[in-house]
């Protein structure tokens, strides 16, 4: 039996950019002085940049380049915008555009921002008498407060800090846990170290309060963690666009602007009964919101597990979005939750991200909560015209298109002529690669044939 050959390595977070790099082809890859060049290629090309996000995260050797494109004619609340979108998958950009364009003479698109509280929790375990901590609240508040004023003293100046902190009794659940639930208003920033500094002085505080103000011995006091919580419910935005029936217009396949307001009623109310499909539902929402959170450098990870979990807020999976027609008039609607900032953390830190900020106008925290909210609500809408009228793949494949023909290097020549063959035909890749062997026969003497 081959001895495998030990591919671990002490130290590795401690060697140059090169020595990384050289480590990792000569162990990994079968052709290392090609992968890389590939690797440094990405990076050598400004290197000013690549300082910026060396320092984001660790042990960085190259880039991972993601397509950075625009959706514009966003109208929101009668302010007109083009709206930076970072996604790989295709027909997003193209979704999103569309929608907007649909509803520009149609009244635009409308938003609110519902409220922008931010939560944080500290748990702990009381092993004390129930009674001690019963009724203890206004003074843990007080004795709280006075420990972080240094903390929240510029958020304060900002008009933001600490709203409320509340004791939540946990103990029929689990013997002897408590809670703290901390709410904050962080002005234009997403808040995230703010809070959690806020939270871990807390956590050091609470033992002491219990001690020295209650008289409570130490070894009945155990904080566990202290940490912001991601689901943020009262951080919320609404977007919606509506108009009279007959102003939706005829659709492709025949649909009157009356048959398109009903079938698509009911495709969301089935997003709303049915989890199999409100995942998808949702899914697609999230095509346009994490394009726009991730072009502005906010973290789309967190905007996600807030929104799947305010999705099931009532115990079962739904859609985040509602459709209505009332008295002739057609009314698309959707609520999510937010948690974004327009300053801090890679908002100001990531050259493509300030950039992002000034082709919006540079919005503030609400502002952008409404962008990201009107895109979400338009790439929904996309995929549900497409869906109940002429079905998601014929918009998608044709944009997926392009990414076949590379796939199957296809030449400038080869591209052109399948554009123009399959203008009218379905598109699949089966189908574009049976047409591009056609062209490549013998039989043509390398001339490409005219469709």
């Amino acid at each position: 039996m081959t001895q495998q050959k030990d591919k671990t390595i002490t130290g590795f977070s401690k060697l140059s950019k090169r020595g990384k790099i050289k480590w990792i082809v000569e162990n990994f890859f079968q052709h290392p002085e090609t992968v890389m060049r590939e690797l440094k290629s990405y990076w050598l090309a400004n290197e000013d940049h690549q300082k910026i996000l060396d320092g984001i995260s660790e042990n960085t050797i190259s880039n991972y380049h993601l397509p950075y494109g625009v959706a514009p004619n966003f109208v929101i609340n009668g302010k007109t915008y083009a709206v930076p979108m970072v996604t790989e998958e295709s027909s997003v950009v193209a979704a999103a555009s569309s929608a907007s364009k649909f509803w520009l003479s149609r009244g635009g698109i409308h938003a609110e921002v519902i409220g922008t509280v931010k939560l944080g929790q500290v748990h702990f375990f009381f092993r004390g008498k129930k009674s001690t901590i019963v009724g203890c609240l206004p003074a843990l508040r007080e004795y709280l407060h006075e420990h972080t004023q240094d903390l929240t003293a510029n958020m304060r100046k900002r008009g933001g800090g600490v709203l409320d902190i509340q004791l939540k009794d946990f103990t029929h659940q689990m013997p002897d846990y408590y809670q703290l639930l901390v709410s904050f208003e962080t002005c234009d920033s997403m808040g995230a170290n703010f809070i959690n500094s806020v939270l871990e002085r807390y956590a050091q505080s609470l033992g002491h309060f219990f001690h020295e103000v209650l008289g409570v011995p130490e070894d009945q006091v155990e904080v566990l963690m202290s940490i912001l919580s991601n689901y943020t419910p009262d951080s919320l935005v609404r977007a919606w666009v509506e108009c009279p029936v007959e102003e939706l217009g005829e659709f492709k396949g025949g649909i009157g602007p009356r048959e398109f307001a009903t079938r698509f009623c009911h495709a969301v109310r089935i997003a709303e009964i049915d989890t199999y499909r409100a995942a998808t539902h949702n899914k697609g929402i999230f095509n346009g919101i994490d394009a726009v959170v991730i072009a502005t450098g906010n973290d789309f990870r967190a905007i996600e597990a807030c929104g799947h979990a305010y999705a099931v807020r009532d115990g079962q999976y739904r859609s985040l979005s509602g459709c209505e027609v009332k008295e002739g008039i057609f009314r698309f609607w959707l609520e999510v939750p937010l948690a974004v900032g327009t300053v801090g953390g890679l908002t100001s830190l990531h050259p493509i991200a300030k950039r992002s900020f000034e082709l919006l106008g540079n919005p503030t925290a609400s502002e952008l909560m409404m962008i990201i909210g009107a895109v979400g609500l338009a790439q929904n809408f996309s995929a549900l015209r497409s869906l109940v009228t002429t079905g998601i793949q014929d918009g998608h494949m044709r944009m997926h298109l392009s990414n076949i023909l590379v796939k199957l290097n296809a030449s400038a020549e080869e591209a052109d002529a399948t554009r123009a063959h399959f203008a009218d035909k379905q598109v699949s890749y089966q189908a574009v690669r049976d047409y591009l062997m056609t062209l490549r026969e013998p039989a043509t003497k390398g001339q490409i044939q005219t469709p």
